[in-house]
């Protein structure tokens, strides 16, 4: 059964809402934390959201991969790029990184969609 990533983002926002609610030093330490991990600095934001896809895929994790892929594709990266991010997450991760990969590719392009 294919994954929809544009559903199962949401589904999630809708949690991490809830969680942010019972949790929210927790979360709001988390989001303290991603945002300076992901600003420009010696990389740019782009290549910082090839390297979260890439160990989202090696992790497997499906949240990772829709959230990723959709900031990817809010920062114009090419299909070319996640493609290659996914050839190397195949040659470290093998056969279970190939399943994911193949899912990573069709996340992007269901945000890619018009």
């Amino acid at each position: 059964m294919a994954k929809d990533y544009k559903v199962l983002t949401k589904d999630i926002s809708e949690y991490i809402g809830v969680l942010k609610q019972a949790a929210p030093d927790a979360m709001n330490g988390f989001y303290a934390m991603s945002k300076a991990a992901t600003a420009d600095g010696a990389l740019d934001k782009k290549t910082k959201e090839l390297i979260a896809l890439a160990i989202g895929v090696t992790q497997r994790c499906d949240g990772c991969i829709g959230f990723h892929s959709k900031a990817l594709n809010d920062l114009g990266a090419t299909k070319e790029e996640i493609a290659e991010v996914m050839a190397m997450c195949v040659y470290m991760g093998g056969g279970p990184a190939l399943m994911y990969a193949a899912d990573a590719l069709r996340a992007f392009d269901q945000f890619n969609e018009a």
